[in-house]
């Protein structure tokens, strides 16, 4: 197999990515990994050993200190605009409006990755059902527990349908 079919089946590259915060704390260091399309990979460790830093930098959230990643063959920090609409992320702290119901939340996300109303429903309908979220799906979100919270925050990631989703801390409170 040539190098290029390679890399055409590859959704995460790194080469050697390194994130340094000043002189003496490195929290990701030469990091290489090959993650291929379809394929569920995770990242396991103690706190602090570089897991979030690690996503951050593969959303183009924080730039590497040294080394690139690749995010379906698109360059996470020459092409960070490209890399951003291929991808998203369900973060460590569930983001949510509480106030509104899990439908308004999944409809609201839809709308800000540019569906329109009727698409946005009939996705948030579908991700209601595939969460197992559907009893409560109007009731306000402040009155979900935190597994129900963290199952809301998954599906608002996959509203977009991502070429590549990033889960961290998927199971914190399930």
């Amino acid at each position: 197999m040539e190098k290029n079919d390679l890399s055409r089946q590859l959704a995460i590259k790194t080469n050697g990515l390194t994130k340094k915060f000043g002189k003496h704390i490195t929290a990701v260091d030469n990091l290489n990994l090959s993650v291929k399309k379809g394929e569920i990979f995770s990242l396991l460790g103690p706190n602090g050993a570089g897991k979030t830093t690690t996503i951050k930098m593969l959303c183009c959230l924080t730039s590497p200190s040294s080394g690139n990643a690749t995010i379906m063959g698109k360059d996470i920090v020459k092409d960070s605009v490209t890399v951003k609409k291929l991808i998203n992320l369900s973060p460590q702290e569930t983001a949510v409006a509480n106030h509104l119901s899990i439908i308004e939340n999944l409809v609201l996300m839809g709308r800000v990755y540019g569906l329109d109303r009727k698409s946005a429903r009939m996705r948030a309908t579908k991700l209601i059902e595939l969460m197992d979220l559907g009893e409560r799906a109007k009731d306000p979100v402040r009155k979900l527990s935190g597994g129900m919270m963290r199952r809301l925050s998954i599906a608002m990631a996959l509203i977009s349908n991502p070429q590549v989703l990033f889960l961290d801390e998927p199971t914190q409170g399930l």
